[in-house]
């Protein structure tokens, strides 16, 4: 039994319904033994209670990835230690939160937050909660259990991973390096005293070289002392390399002097003068491996970045961090159902965090359970390989995966014991992923008398870089066969893993985003050649995290996920991770059942557009985009028809060309045109040679000016002008159409229809970059906007319409309004449905969340109104249905619920009336919880157990169903409400004559 206080404040907050767990993701601590629960607890901290982001059971324990709130009850406040069961926790570098909870109050603690004195615990305290019913409503919106699960606690809140044990150890490590380089100890030397220094430390905090060994071997109890003691730091420095077989550090020729061994003993020990920062110590027992790991892999750019004869690091010096939110994301599809004897490659395993992970995971699945000391090194040298061409970078690898060995052990001492066969050269190889076959040491482990190895699994986030054209020939000398993209590597080495594959071999590999959204032939088609060799395959867009998950990285990434599951091998699973300000402020990568969808391959070449709009679209999204490609012809083709094309305009570059032949006349540079404001002073153009001049006919009038960028002030718009009269020159940063003389009409219908909300949506949907990582268009982009006949359409009542309002538009200042009536006669002239036209405009507002400002108002609570388009927006589909009978229509019941409520909920009753049907706003009786119990009765199912993560339930009961979401503005839009009607009219049991309940 837990203590009244906690359990009344868990009650009031979800967690707890009737004194048990009220979700899955909930775990009652009392009586548990730390064997029982998540994993050992630290020293002196044991919570009554927890919450965890991912609650599904995992052979492997918990991952560093899953979130973990703690719950702890102090009966006597005096006796409360936040600032040092804060800093335990800190350490650990997962868990967000920390409630203390005492007969009076609740106090809410950051996770993240860096360590205080006890004196000034009071720094990281978040809010103080006391137990009448209005503090206990506002600690229940702020940090109760769906506030957790739906990410609202994040929204308002400046708890952050980048302030957690990870960006600070890292940070004062550096500081270490910089000092002791300063000092006078060269870069190889310090970084080999502070990596050995770290190791050591390691050890001595898990227990494994516990004191009273380094008493009776060492002469000191710690090691700071030991450091202090050169004769006993020598000694024991020479013990480690023995140990771990010169595997791990840079070779030292001798032991720093005595200053350099004080610092950083000063370092580990948290002493005041001249040691960390923080003042307090770091504990290695609690620190995730992964960090350790990072630690040696931020020496090697250091190293690198020290070597000022060079402009960048050279490839033999290139190390990434995958984040292990990414290698967890792989690692929980392709082993899902391992069986613990299956052997991994990775071609490019840079510092090994796959590797680590997966023998992490394997030895738990292969012990069922806490694993074995055979098993663990069964699977370090007979089940894994690594390869890569750094060695820097294989020497972190094996760093990472000792650490994880030892970390695994269940009785990692006595140190005597702790002995490890090299692993590189064995589990490790030093090669190039493309010829590692014909090194001395590939033989051996990669080739067998007849043939290469095969592997059960093959994982890796391969280099994504672009090495020029003369690293493009070599590419296609390795592969002539193989359709391969004409601008980065990664997919180069998917095709290489399957020549180390067998039929059921499954792939998890982080890759560039950018061939499979390529609207280039070449690239898209070696996208479509990996994906149809390989079969049953799962893509993950994680284009909207590259800010935090791949901060470096200057394209967009994508997951392969295949054979890893049963699916149709003609089609794909399409998943798309989004932002959100959970997923950046805590690094986790959040996924719910509506971010998934399936497309047939066939369909993506039939209409390269659907596999972005998948993605980024709605149901609704993806038939208007396959619709209009049917009716109309691309743009490309409609300006060949009236003897025109699309050009890039004038590029400076290196100035290899005569451009005085355009003297004289207008020029547009970038930023100089607005949306359809092309202004008549422009400067003229002056200079002399230019990289590419183009063609005087370039610029001709009647001339259509299309931006490559969208901007944040144009709210999504694209910047489109026309120049009627006058020859312009414009650079690379705009697109342009020569019209025939005589007919500016046809370019004016041409910017109207590339400047209304339209194109916004086409491109969000259909275009290579916008939406994925720029906030620009390509003209292979423009060139595809689904445009009718220009020579008809210019006769028509919409088209001059539009010729109209465009050449209004040029003419004067317009505002919101003005493109919105410029909106509405494009989808007269398209002759769009309202459903459509719902589509386009919410497609308008989400172009906007490619800024920062539109992704706040999407994650801005939704008001009513908001509630009340989505609810206009289902009901236009259901009342289509309904005026066949004419005797049956819907009521739409809004509960109006306190904005800081992280859930909204809208319920659809069918009633015995005739359509049109209804909106009405009402007030619950009672908090969100007894809303939701109730629409629980109803239905017949659990809510609250469902509501675990971001989720979106519908709840079906008898001739009603509940909508329930997250209150984010972006989950209620009317596209969304035409396919959750969708998705209602497929799950229901009503028929024609509706003679059935929901």
């Amino acid at each position: 039994m837990i203590a009244e206080p906690l359990s009344r404040a868990l009650e009031a907050t979800g967690y707890l319904t009737g004194g048990e767990s009220a979700a899955p993701s909930v775990t009652l601590l009392d009586g548990l033994s730390s064997g029982q629960s998540s994993g050992a607890w630290m020293p002196s901290f044991r919570p009554d209670a927890l919450w965890r982001s991912n609650p599904e059971p995992r052979a492997w324990g918990a991952s560093a990835t899953d979130l973990t709130v703690y719950f702890k009850f102090v009966r006597n406040p005096v006796e409360a230690r936040p600032a040092e069961w804060q800093q335990e926790i800190w350490n650990r570098g997962f868990s967000p939160l920390l409630w203390l909870v005492c007969p009076d109050r609740i106090e809410l603690y950051d996770g993240f937050g860096t360590p205080q004195r006890p004196a000034d615990a009071d720094k990281n305290r978040l809010d103080e909660f006391r137990f009448v019913e209005a503090e206990l409503t506002r600690l229940d919106n702020a940090a109760g259990r769906l506030a957790m699960e739906t990410g609202r606690f994040w929204e308002h809140r400046t708890v952050r991973r980048d302030t957690g044990v990870g960006e600070r150890l890292l940070r004062d490590l550096s500081g270490l390096e910089r000092d002791l380089v300063a000092a006078g100890l060269p870069r190889d030397d310090t970084q080999g005293l502070i990596g050995r220094s770290i190791f050591a430390k390691y050890l001595i905090d898990r227990g494994i070289v516990p004191p009273d060994h380094l008493d009776q071997v060492y002469g000191h109890t710690d090691l700071p002392a030991v450091l202090r003691d050169r004769t006993a730091a020598a000694r024991f420095f020479d013990w480690t390399r023995d140990t771990f077989n010169g595997d791990l550090f840079p070779p030292s020729t001798s032991l720093p002097n005595p200053l350099h061994l004080d610092r950083v003993a000063s370092f580990l020990g948290a002493e005041e003068e001249g040691g960390q920062l923080s003042l307090f110590p770091y504990r290695f027992d609690v620190i995730p491996v992964e960090l350790i790991s990072a630690i040696y892999e931020q020496f090697v750019h250091s190293a690198a970045a020290d070597q000022s004869t060079r402009k960048r690091p050279a490839k033999e010096d290139d190390v990434y961090y995958t984040p292990l939110a990414a290698v967890s994301l792989v690692l929980d599809e392709v082993l899902h159902d391992a069986t613990g004897d299956e052997s991994v490659i990775d071609l490019t395993c840079g510092s090994g965090v796959f590797l680590v992970e997966a023998l992490r995971r394997l030895a738990y699945i292969k012990g069922n359970g806490p694993p074995s000391r055979r098993h663990i090194q069964e699977i370090l040298y007979n089940q894994l390989v690594g390869v890569d061409t750094s060695r820097a970078a294989v020497r972190v690898a094996a760093f990472s995966l000792y650490l994880a060995a030892l970390e695994l052990d269940p009785k990692p001492r006595p140190p005597s014991e702790l002995k490890f066969k090299p692993l590189i050269g064995r589990t490790l190889l030093i090669g190039d992923a493309h010829e590692i076959e014909e090194t001395v040491e590939g033989k051996a482990t990669l080739k067998t008398q007849r043939e290469l190895r095969r592997f059960d699994v093959i994982v890796g986030n391969p280099p994504w870089s672009f090495r020029g054209k003369e690293g493009t020939a070599t590419r296609r000398s390795r592969r002539s066969d193989t359709p391969l993209p004409p601008r980065g590597e990664s997919l180069d080495f998917v095709v290489r893993a399957l020549d180390f594959a067998h039929e059921q071999t499954r792939f998890g590999m982080i890759l560039s985003a950018t061939p499979f959204f390529s609207r280039s032939r070449s690239g898209a088609k070696a996208a479509q050649h990996v994906v149809e060799e390989l079969g049953r395959t799962t893509l993950v867009n994680l284009s909207d995290l590259s800010k935090w998950l791949f901060p470096r990285a200057n394209m967009p990434a994508i997951a392969l996920l295949a054979r890893h599951r049963e699916q149709r091998r003609d089609w794909m699973t399409l998943v798309h991770a989004p932002w959100s300000p959970t997923g950046e402020r805590s690094h986790t990568i959040e996924i719910a059942p509506t971010n998934v969808t399936t497309l047939p391959v066939a369909s993506w070449r039939r209409n390269a557009g659907l596999f972005k709009a998948s993605f980024l679209g709605h149901h609704n999204d993806l038939m208007l985009l396959d619709r209009l490609g049917d009716q109309y012809r691309p743009l490309a083709d409609r300006l060949r028809a009236v003897n025109t094309k699309l050009s890039a305009g004038l590029k400076k570059g290196n100035g290899a060309r005569d451009a005085r032949f355009l003297h004289g006349l207008p020029f547009a540079g970038k930023k100089r045109v607005g949306r359809f404001d092309l202004p008549g002073d422009l400067p003229m153009f002056d200079l002399d040679r230019a990289e590419r001049p183009r063609q005087r006919q370039t610029y001709r009038a009647p001339l259509l000016l299309v931006s490559e960028f969208l901007y944040r002030e144009q709210n999504g718009r694209p910047v489109v002008a026309v120049s009627e009269r006058d020859d312009v020159v414009f650079s690379d940063a705009y697109f342009g159409a020569t019209f025939p003389v005589g007919r500016s009409d046809m370019a004016h219908l041409v910017a109207g229809i590339l400047g209304s909300a339209l194109a916004s949506w086409f491109h969000l949907m259909a275009s290579s970059t916008f939406g994925l990582w720029m906030q620009r268009v390509y003209r292979a982009d423009v060139e595809s906007v689904p445009t009718p006949d220009l020579e008809v359409a210019s006769k028509t009542t919409e088209g001059r319409r539009i010729v109209r309002l465009v050449r209004e538009l040029h003419a004067r200042m317009h505002d919101e309004a003005d493109s919105e009536e410029l909106d509405e006669a494009v989808f007269d002239l398209y002759a769009l449905p309202e459903a459509d036209r719902l589509a386009m405009r919410d497609g308008l507002y989400r172009a906007r969340w490619q800024w920062q400002e539109g992704r706040g108002d999407s994650i801005a609570p939704a008001g009513v109104d908001d509630l009340r388009r989505y609810a206009d927006a289902f009901l236009h589909v259901m009342d289509s249905w309904f005026s066949v009978t004419g005797r049956r229509r819907m009521q739409a019941e809004i509960y109006d619920v306190p904005a800081p409520t992280p859930l909204r909920v809208v319920r659809f009753a069918i009633e015995d009336v005739a359509p049109p049907s209804k909106v009405r706003c009402v007030s619950p009786d009672g908090p969100l919880t007894a809303v939701l119990a109730r629409i629980s009765e109803r239905s017949k199912a659990p809510i609250t157990n469902e509501l675990v993560g971001v989720r979106e339930l519908h709840a079906h009961a008898r001739n009603e169903v509940s909508i329930i979401k997250p209150a984010a503005r972006r989950h209620w839009m009317p596209v969304c409400g035409l396919d959750d009607a969708d998705a209602v009219m497929r799950a229901s049991a009503l028929n024609s004559s509706g003679s059935s309940g929901t």
